[in-house]
């Protein structure tokens, strides 16, 4: 059931999470409609939804305020103030430590968290790589009743559907419906 309830196609843990509030229709359901969907959602991920013990109320408040981060960057604007706050005391939840790291033969220093992080900090964690990265191009789903959000990754930076099968190809069709009328 549960890979029929979610829509995991953002390309990043944020935006999935983000995309569990929209949809392929005008008014999508939330499919985190209460505890449970939370839980599968987070096993669905492979994520510890044991240890967010946070009420849901704070889950949906969460993803508002990366929603409100997806927006900006979809339009070329900063980053929310709230939301750098929001990512921030998510982020310091996480107790590790910092450790030198050897990738490629060069030095990097990196956290090490004690333990793997809970469902909302490996959110966050997700959502400050993206907004980290100055090449990562998020945008909109380009099918009109479409609003999901993903990471464009195409070597052209010119993908135009969360999923070229189904909302790409609802896009061909229409246009070639429009050049026939």
């Amino acid at each position: 059931m549960a890979l029929d309830e979610f829509i995991l196609l953002g390309d990043a843990l944020w935006l999935d999470f983000v995309n569990s509030a929209r949809g392929r229709i005008v008014s999508p359901p939330d499919r985190l409609s209460d505890a449970d969907a939370w839980a599968r959602w987070s096993a669905l991920q492979h994520l510890d939804g044991a240890g967010d013990p946070v009420p849901l109320a704070r889950v949906r408040e969460f993803r508002h305020r990366l929603t409100q981060l997806a927006d900006a960057l979809h339009e070329g604007r900063v980053a929310p103030a709230g939301v750098i706050g929001a990512l921030n005391e998510q982020l310091g939840f996480a107790a590790g430590r910092q450790q030198l790291t050897r990738i490629g033969g060069d030095w990097h220093i990196r956290f090490a968290p004690f333990r793997p992080p809970a469902t909302l900090a490996a959110i966050a964690r997700s959502a400050a790589a993206t907004l980290a990265d100055t090449r990562t191009a998020l945008r909109r789903c380009g099918a009109e009743s479409c609003s999901l959000y993903f990471i464009d990754d195409s070597p052209t930076g010119s993908r135009r559907w969360c999923d070229a099968a189904v909302c790409g190809r609802h896009g061909r069709i229409e246009r070639r419906r429009g050049a026939f009328r």
